[in-house]
């Protein structure tokens, strides 16, 4: 795998991002085209805003199917990261940290992680400000 950095590190997944979300988009286009074309014909008057109800409700099964998947991982990546931090300095990480901040030390080396988590704790750094100053890139491939 090429190396990671805070320039090339999002990820997208193809057939998620190039195929579904598409294919959902045009349903849903579609079926509003359809609700319009059916407004003067009685025979689909009742079949056209049910397409309509089902193709969105397809596009929020996807949404939140892949929201519910990332909070699960951020989760993962909190203990995760409490547990990096607690075998480093003996001590969890500091409650004051957010999910979103963790999520950006994870990509922090063992050498600058603790510091920089002090940083950020101190100071409130957001999760791109933290991600900007990490100078040891820990790469993250298994994020979805």
């Amino acid at each position: 795998m090429s190396n990671q950095s805070y320039s090339n590190h999002t990820r997208f997944y193809p057939p998620f991002h190039f195929v579904l979300l598409p294919a959902l988009l045009a349903g849903v286009i579609g079926s509003f085209v359809n609700l319009r074309h059916s407004l003067g014909d009685s025979q689909r008057l009742y079949s056209a805003p049910l397409i309509v109800l089902l193709t969105i409700g397809m596009v929020l099964v996807a949404l939140f199917a892949r929201g519910f998947a990332l909070r699960a991982q951020d989760r993962a990546i909190r203990a995760e990261e409490n547990l990096r931090h607690f075998a480093l300095t003996g001590k969890l990480l500091d409650r004051k940290l957010t999910v979103r901040q963790t999520i950006g030390l994870r990509f922090a080396s063992d050498a600058e992680f603790v510091a920089l988590a002090q940083k950020a704790a101190a100071s409130g750094l957001s999760e791109k400000e933290i991600k900007k100053a990490v100078t040891n890139w820990k790469a993250d491939h298994n994020r979805v």
